[in-house]
């Protein structure tokens, strides 16, 4: 994991962890990436310092790099949000939205197919009749996700859970 130090187009400046610094553009290029105080998803680095270990303390591993490449979905950044009312009712917000994020994957996981990593491979036999139409769910990569898009074949991502990562 990294943490950068980041301010937007408004200047307002926060932080939020990202799987890698790949994670980190892929998220800023997509949009994903948005200021807690103004929404806007203008945003760019700032100069930190280094988070070095100390004594006592270990540096965790980093992730290892083949896991982010198959990730079809990054988890969006974790900013640190200062304690205001602003802040408190952006976390209930944000709280809600996790809500209704575990809902619709609960109700994706119960009433569709699970495929495991033929996803895209099934994707494309419905879409082209060759096989009976259904809800189906399973894993693919970024690629696979994105090529399945550009062909005309709907999909979405399911949302990844901060208890996805524990």
């Amino acid at each position: 994991m990294i943490r950068y130090r980041l301010q937007c187009k408004k200047n307002h400046e926060f932080e939020a962890w990202f799987n890698s610094s790949k994670a980190y553009d892929s998220q800023a290029k997509r949009g994903l990436v948005e200021c807690p105080e103004c929404g806007s998803t203008k945003v760019s680095k700032t100069l930190m310092s280094p988070g070095v270990a100390t004594r006592g303390r270990d540096a965790a591993p980093p992730p290892s790099e083949s896991a982010s490449q198959n990730a079809v979905v990054e988890a969006p950044a974790q900013a640190q949000v200062p304690a205001t009312p602003e802040a408190a009712a952006h976390r209930e917000m944000q709280r809600q939205f996790l809500e209704m994020m575990r809902h619709v994957r609960k109700e994706v996981e119960s009433k569709a197919e699970y495929v495991g990593p033929k996803f895209a491979e099934e994707a494309r036999k419905i879409h082209h009749k060759e096989k009976q139409a259904r809800g189906i769910w399973g894993e693919a990569t970024l690629k696979e996700a994105h090529d399945l898009v550009e062909d005309g074949i709907d999909c979405l991502p399911l949302p990844r859970l901060p208890e996805d990562s524990n």
